[in-house]
């Protein structure tokens, strides 16, 4: 196998440098690990042009976060069937009806620096996640700034004990409890030292970053001793690299990833982004606040198309807010299909008919007794590098025509239409959401919540989550999911199309993890067996 020092040299022409520097042992390395391992290693390509420190509470590139979470891990981890389990924490209990939680930390575990894990490095961690969010003054929240819903108050009632007070009494609770430890007196630091199975051994934020397992680690150790990371501007160099044999594996949400399938020496491994693509439905607009609309919309979204044609299979098809695949996900017999013939049923139910035949379809208002135009304000804004929104929104535009539903599309800044979906001054928006790792996707159906931009409204939809919020064992917390998706499925506030996919391009196999996501893309090394 490629030792490491012969893959560095390998690389851009201004490592050879740091390839000396290594030699000569000058490097950063965490202490009582003296030796490099040479073999063993996994050489990945990642895009990266806005990171300069390793800090996992706030990041801002999403397969950077693939890298850092192998050397950071959270009181609880999430398991293939997407359920809680414990990781630092070695049990945990709760009293008063699910308001006070006691997390009981494992003996043995130490950061990377040799320095014990102890309860109050939870709770500086805790306390760093909550400044960050309230923090008016900063752009970067932070990736777990959500945490402030769930933590009321947080302390050490002694050195292996985390005591939290929460509002948030129920199952979900645990999932809140993956956040990454950090050591307490560098919560803040550029580069902090974590408890996982890799450390971070040396560094240059233009050009590649060199993890090594960290011996010390309470598990077994992992069969690739060391992870060398290269940093790509664009997609094509990093496509390039690979095909090039520069690196053996690369992450990518890149669709031209698509073309690249599973063959006898290289792997397509398809990951789910926390990326959730949908179509926000005004239902405060006049034309769209009869549910029968909504539905017809829905029909004639011909997604098997859109999947196909268009992201080339690189998504993940789901009805609901909730992630297909998992225990989570509602187990109804009925699922979004194309059905033009339904569409037009249920637009004549609703009051709408092209009664003189001009392919639009009318209504008279029973507010104004005027005659109202079925013609909707459709808003969409792009990505970099992934500019396929407004194809998949013309798309959309065209079937809508079929039936007489006529649609402007309009292509925004990610502001504008941010501004536009705030203001409730759109009809239609094709609209991605970064969904959180608890399954609780009250932020988007609750009345008034702050993503909810469909002015969607449901006194039944907010009970059902207040039993959600209320239920502590996993069966109660499923029975309210499931009710939930169908009120969901069945009042139609907004459409769920998809989860964006990745891929990992690889020639080397280190993972056997069957369910592969981000922010764990690289979930699975630290247990693989070559």
């Amino acid at each position: 196998m490629t030792s490491i020092i012969n893959i560095i040299t390998r690389m851009r022409p201004k490592l050879a440098l740091l390839c000396a520097l290594m030699l000569a042992c000058c490097c950063l390395a965490a202490p009582a690990q003296a030796e490099y391992v040479t073999n063993d290693a996994l050489h990945l390509g990642i895009i990266s042009v806005a990171t300069n420190r390793v800090n996992p509470l706030t990041p801002v590139e999403r397969e950077f976060m693939s890298v850092t979470n192998l050397m950071y891990e959270g009181l609880m981890s999430i398991d293939d069937e997407y359920k809680p389990q414990y990781c630092l924490a070695e049990r945990y209990s709760y009293t008063n009806s699910g308001k006070t939680w006691f997390f009981y930390l494992r003996d043995g575990v130490t950061f990377h620096d040799g320095t014990p894990l102890t309860a109050h490095d939870v709770v500086a961690t805790v306390q760093e996640i909550l400044r960050l969010a309230k923090d008016d003054s900063s752009t970067n929240k932070g990736r777990y700034s959500t945490l402030q819903y769930f933590i009321k108050s947080i302390e050490a009632s002694d050195n292996k004990t985390v005591v939290i007070t929460t509002n948030r009494n129920n199952y979900g609770f645990l999932y809140a409890m993956t956040f990454p430890i950090l050591k307490a007196d560098e919560v803040q630091a550029d580069n902090p030292v974590g408890t996982g199975p890799y450390y971070l051994d040396m560094y240059d934020f233009s050009s590649y970053l060199l993890l090594s397992c960290y011996t010390g680690w309470w598990q077994n150790l992992p069969d690739y001793r060391q992870v060398l990371v290269s940093l790509y501007s664009t997609n094509r160099e990093l496509i390039s690299g690979y095909e090039y044999s520069n690196v053996d594996a690369i992450l990518t949400r890149a669709i031209t990833a698509a073309q690249y399938r599973t063959g006898v020496t290289s792997y397509n491994i398809d990951y789910r982004t926390t990326q959730l693509e949908t179509l926000m439905m005004n239902n405060g607009s006049y034309e769209l606040k009869d549910v029968r609309v909504r539905q017809a919309i829905r029909y004639m979204l011909d997604l098997d198309d859109i999947v196909n044609n268009v992201y080339y299979g690189m998504v993940t098809r789901t009805d609901t807010p909730l992630i297909p695949g998992t225990w989570t996900y509602w187990s109804e017999n009925d699922a979004q299909q194309f059905n033009k013939q339904r569409a037009m049923e249920l637009l004549d139910e609703a009051g709408w008919t092209d009664y003189d035949e001009n392919g639009v379809r009318t209504t008279v208002r029973a507010d104004t007794g005027k005659l109202a135009r079925m013609h909707l304000r459709f808003y969409v804004y792009e990505e970099q590098e992934n500019s396929v929104r407004v194809e998949v929104a013309n798309r959309i535009a065209d079937a809508l025509m079929q039936v007489g539903i006529e649609c402007k599309v309009e292509t925004l800044t990610y502001k504008e239409a941010r501004d536009k979906l705030k203001a409730g001054s759109y009809d239609l928006c094709l609209a991605a959401f970064n969904i959180d790792f608890t399954p609780d996707p009250g932020y988007l159906l609750i009345s008034g919540n702050n993503c909810n931009y469909m002015r969607y409204k449901s006194t039944e939809m907010d009970n059902l989550f207040k039993t959600l919020r209320a239920a502590q064992e996993e069966s109660a917390y499923r029975a309210a999911l499931q009710s939930i998706q169908t009120l969901f499925w069945n009042d139609c506030p907004f459409v769920c199309l998809y989860y964006r996919n990745g891929s990992v391009l690889t020639r080397k196999m280190f993972t056997d993890a069957r369910d592969v996501r981000e922010p764990e893309v690289l979930r699975g090394i630290e247990t693989f067996k070559k």
